[in-house]
């Protein structure tokens, strides 16, 4: 947009200008009255001039994406409660105290477009009394403030950004996140000294192995001294820092062996330097050095890439949420930190938010999308008393919830803390590499010293460089590394998918899985009542049949009341439930007309029922109930508990794997056979107690079976516990409280078939992982014992090994996806 723009449109947001508007509206820029859509704009404008930042609009090629036109009555509210982001609870989650009395804050802008909103929103903060810094980073749209907290409050920098026509919101991170982050500079850091440190050291190295400068030679190595320093006591203290710790604890680890070779290399070319010895080893120590941070950083970004996915679902949860007094139309909106949200509270969630807590919804109809939490790419409708999950997006319309869980009580919190023992527990594999790593420290101790020994009997000059090589080609790293990675990066990508791994013996086990067994209701099944057909016996159609028996059931508990609720309820009055065999009322299609209706079992419904034509109904399937009018048959609804699609998939997924099949249910009716024909289930045992169904997997168990166990999690706990893995197929209602090894959380089935293969191809690459590791130690030794291998090659040969453990666990991580088209 040029410095004079069309006058039908706003000279700063570029909104058409109505003509009443335009005579309205106007602001002077650069001595010219300049069209404006509203007083917003006007004002905005006005303060870019006033502040001495007219230039803005010379400098922009593109307009805002936000203007105050565009805002709505919630965002002009947030705007009056900026004074939030001063309480102390607000700022623990955004500002950070620095040391010198200042605070620093990263917030993220909404609607730039261009290089000349940075430099706007940049030049504008920095104007500012008691701003020290303000820096906006135009590829994420983030700026980081630093600033005099007693000159000026946070909430006036942010209103300083809305006042140009920005929206500024807090950056959240966890403390995983935040904590990544420090590591990561401190890494760079310490690799950065080493690296330079290296190579000026190997650049005064060339003239002493030359012999170039003798007279000089004493100068040289005291200036290599004094550069490697630096490396040794800051670069390489991460290696002392954690063989003081092991040492302390009798562990040993591979920082034991690294740490004494950096020391004794360096007090070895000391004791060389002052005593005229003939070779120092500064050169060696800096590119050890560096050559180990390197493997170590490069291994670092593996690890927090594998980690990320997990530690970011904290980051979910919003900043602020919209509490309401009350659930009336005239109920009083406070704007408050997310953090003070409390049990009972009253939320509104407009469209486009996140919602702040676990809760149910009170009062509205939306969509929901949960992708982030359950791996369904399809939004779910919720209704009255449906629960909501913090951290998931309120899609279509406003919703009002009331919070029953917050903190640490929260899915979202549950489920990091599952995700995290899941990766904590080690398989037996796992441990047993642990003990061999920790025993093969104090073997290559007691090798570097025999391999010493033996050369400085033979007089060799390199008998220390051999012994350093070999304490250090020989460090277990690859070992420990090669099983916690490949099971981070497995777990991370099936909770993507939709699998929740609570347990750490479950990618172990699913390999050897002989049997899967089924629970009926709620697994294999929705788990709730759905009309399957609707036979006509009167003069009415079905829509009518359906709407007057919605009338009767619009205020019942029942569950078959539930099958009814999306459909439009008729007037029915005098409603009358009698338990066990139906419900009845007055259907009043007018005000001058009144019938006796009545739904239920047949006999209930019209008790000489036994005339009617019942030829058309098919008894095998579902429940089929009648409903009446003044005592006449109007329609016979058959009520059924649908499949799930995803069902189809699995079983056919595990037919193909050689795997078995059975289904349990307590369900004594023709219905369990029925479902395990439809889904060709092997074996089938129907109206079974939990205790039946438990002796059951106990006797394939007897019989040298591995049982997998797929139920609800609430009905089958005594089988779940009882069976060698167990999976619970849940809407993540109560996650803290099941018995289950895992959690299916996205409601498809066929998760399962994706855990399997994974669960194969983990085992494979932990078993890679550990062939190359014990390979490259057995095959490294010899070679670096027989003098062939210098101690910055070796450096170079235990981080490539350990990265490339590191690697192969990383392919573990691109899991495909479940086809999305048997959407349950």
């Amino acid at each position: 947009m040029t410095e004079h723009a069309n006058n039908t449109r706003c000279f700063h947001c570029g909104e058409n200008v109505s003509p009443s508007d335009e005579k309205r509206w106007s602001a002077l820029i650069d001595g010219q009255s300049q069209p404006m859509c509203c007083p917003g704009c006007k004002a905005i404008a006005e303060t870019i001039v006033a502040s001495g930042l007219k230039d803005y609009y010379k400098h922009r090629t593109a307009l805002p994406e936000l203007s105050p036109a565009e805002l709505d009555d919630h965002e002009l509210q947030a705007r009056e409660s900026l004074a939030l982001y001063d309480s102390e609870a607000m700022q623990q989650r955004f500002v950070a105290r620095l040391d010198n009395g200042m605070a620093e804050a990263t917030l993220v802008i909404d609607g730039i477009s261009c290089a000349a909103c940075a430099w706007l929103i940049e030049h504008r903060l920095n104007a500012l009394p008691g701003v020290d810094q303000a820096v906006l980073n135009l590829s994420n749209h983030r700026l980081v403030v630093r600033w005099e907290p007693e000159k000026i409050p946070v909430s006036s920098l942010i209103e300083q950004i809305y006042r140009l026509g920005y929206r500024a919101s807090p950056f959240s991170a966890t403390a995983a996140e935040q904590q990544r982050h420090v590591e990561g500079k401190r890494s760079i850091r310490r690799l950065a000294v080493a690296g330079i440190g290296m190579m000026q050291v190997m650049m005064l190295a060339v003239p002493l192995y030359v012999g170039m400068v003798p007279q000089y030679e004493f100068f040289m190595r005291l200036a290599s001294m004094l550069l490697t320093l630096p490396v040794v006591l800051y670069a390489a203290w991460p290696f002392f820092e954690a063989s003081i710790r092991d040492l302390k604890t009798r562990h040993l680890t591979m920082d034991v062996p690294v740490s004494l070779a950096i020391a004794l290399a360096f007090c070895a070319s000391i004791w060389s330097t002052f005593n005229q010895g003939k070779e120092v080893y500064f050169d060696s120590v800096c590119m050890f050095t560096f050559f180990l941070l390197l493997g170590r950083f490069l291994e670092m970004r593996a690890r927090h890439r594998m980690g990320k996915s997990g530690n970011n679902l904290l980051t979910l949860l919003p900043n602020v949420a919209l509490k309401l007094s009350d659930d009336t139309p005239n109920a009083t909106e406070t704007v408050i930190a997310s953090e003070e949200v409390r049990l009972g509270d009253l939320l509104l969630i407009k469209p486009g938010h996140a919602i702040p807590a676990d809760g149910v919804v009170i009062q509205g109809r939306s969509s929901v999308d949960e992708a982030a939490l359950t791996g369904e790419y399809l939004p779910v409708t919720k209704r009255n008393q449906d629960h909501l999950i913090g951290g998931t997006i309120n899609i279509e319309s406003p919703i009002i919830m009331q919070v029953t869980a917050t903190g640490a009580e929260a899915q979202l919190s549950t489920i990091v803390r599952l995700m995290d023992r899941a990766q904590q527990e080690k398989p037996r594999i796992a441990l047993i590499a642990d003990r061999i790593a920790s025993r093969f420290v104090a073997a290559v101790l007691l090798i570097s010293s025999a391999v010493f020994l033996f050369w400085w009997q033979q007089g060799n000059d390199h008998a220390f460089f051999i012994a350093l090589s070999v304490l250090v080609v020989t460090c277990p790293c690859a070992l420990s590394l090669a099983t916690p990675t490949a099971l981070t990066a497995a777990t991370g990508a099936l909770r993507e998918a939709g699998l929740l791994i609570s347990k750490g013996h479950v990618l172990e086990s699913l390999p050897t899985i002989d049997r899967v067994v089924f629970d009926k209701t709620g697994t294999l099944t929705q788990g709730k009542l759905t009309i399957e057909d609707v036979v006509l016996a009167g003069e009415l159609d079905s829509d009518q049949v359906l709407a007057i028996t919605a009338g009767l059931e619009k205020s019942s508990s029942h569950p078959i009341a539930r099958a009814f609720r999306r459909i439009r309820p008729d007037t029915v009055t005098e409603v009358q439930q009698h338990t066990g065999a139906g419900i009845q009322g007055q259907w009043q299609p007018t005000a001058e007309q009144s019938y006796a209706v009545r739904f239920g079992r047949p006999d209930f419904a019209l008790p000489d029922h036994s005339s009617l034509d019942t030829s058309q109904l098919n008894h095998q399937e579902g429940q089929w109930l009648l409903l009446s009018v003044d005592d006449q048959a109007a329609a016979w609804i058959r009520l059924g508990d649908s499949v799930r699609k995803s069902a189809t998939s699995l079983t056919q997924g595990l037919r193909q794997r050689k795997i078995k099949t059975a289904l349990l249910t307590g369900d004594p009716g023709a219905s369990g056979q029925q479902l395990a024909t439809q889904l060709g289930i092997d074996d089938v045992q129907i109206g079974l107690s939990p205790e039946q169904k438990l002796q059951q997997v106990r006797l394939w168990q007897q019989q040298g079976e591995r049982v997998l166990m797929i139920g609800d999690g609430i009905n089958d706990v005594p089988v779940l516990a009882g069976a060698d893995i167990a999976i619970a197929v849940s809407d993540a209602t109560d996650l803290a409280k099941t018995s289950a090894d895992a959690l299916v959380t996205s409601g498809r089935l066929d998760c399962v078939l994706q855990a399997l293969d994974t669960a194969s191809r983990t085992r494979q690459v932990i078993y890679q992982n550990i062939a190359w590791a014990l390979l490259y130690n057995l095959l490294a030794l010899p070679v670096a014992a027989a003098g062939y291998i210098p101690p910055w090659a070796a450096a170079i040969g235990m981080s490539f090994s350990s990265l490339l453990v590191v690697s192969n666990a990383l392919r573990l991580s691109r899991t495909t996806k479940p086809d999305v088209s048997g959407h349950n």
